[in-house]
């Protein structure tokens, strides 16, 4: 009786486990990035990318430990709702603490959702995880770069870039898809034309920001070019 009760138990001490890492980890990260947005010497931008980034790389764990689907999606949709009220409401400063009304966060976590609930279903999570990283680290540290170094800008469609943040995001957006593809068995000819088509597209996409729109339409591109390309 007793192992029976705790064999029935065991999906869920599996599941428990990688969960908790998941908070305890976001929990991490919001709490610095809040300590870092209330103190004056720190830029509201920057304590925002170190969310951006860090929230990111979540789907590591989560591919990682085989996460089931539903706590993903049910994830994606509380920090969809809390990312959409911090909008309107200042709940959590270092989400939505931007020069720029944008709707980004919000996009980012729909974008997740998505991904996840496309790539594990058909038990491909790698393109799931290159889309994800791509936007975390790639836009993530592209805006930071661009911010901080960039020199030599550029506009499309009236948004300011810089040639230093856009080099930066096509160069990560290059690493993370060859990284993925290559410890997921990809042959390394294809590797490398799929990476470069995924970082120029990623990064042409990246360029169009308004609204924080990219934070939808880069994770998106950048999974289903790999996806379909390989």
């Amino acid at each position: 009786m007793y192992l029976t009760s705790l064999s029935k138990l065991e999906p869920l001490l599996s599941v428990w486990y990688p969960l908790s890492l998941v908070l305890i980890y976001l929990g991490t990260i919001i709490s610095i990035a809040e300590g870092m947005n209330r103190s004056s010497s720190n830029d509201a931008e920057f304590t925002r990318k170190v969310v951006h980034i860090g929230s990111g790389n979540v789907i590591l764990i989560a591919w990682w430990f085989k996460l089931p689907l539903w706590i993903l999606l049910v994830a994606s949709f509380v920090a969809s709702f809390i990312t959409l009220i911090s909008y309107f409401l200042p709940i959590l400063p270092s989400i939505n603490s931007v020069e720029r009304k944008s709707l980004g966060t919000f996009f980012y976590a729909v974008s997740i959702g998505i991904l996840t609930y496309w790539f594990w279903t058909i038990n491909k999570h790698q393109y799931a995880v290159i889309g994800i990283l791509i936007m975390a680290w790639g836009d993530g540290m592209a805006a930071i770069i661009g911010k901080k170094f960039g020199r030599h800008h550029y506009q499309i469609l009236g948004i300011k870039k810089s040639w230093e943040g856009s080099l930066t995001m096509m160069g990560l957006s290059f690493l993370i898809s060859s990284i993925i593809l290559f410890f997921t068995g990809e042959p390394i000819n294809l590797i490398l034309i799929s990476s470069l088509l995924v970082s120029v597209i990623a990064t042409g996409l990246e360029t169009f920001s308004k609204w924080g729109i990219d934070n939808l339409t880069v994770p998106l591109s950048s999974s289903i070019v790999a996806f379909y390309f390989t």
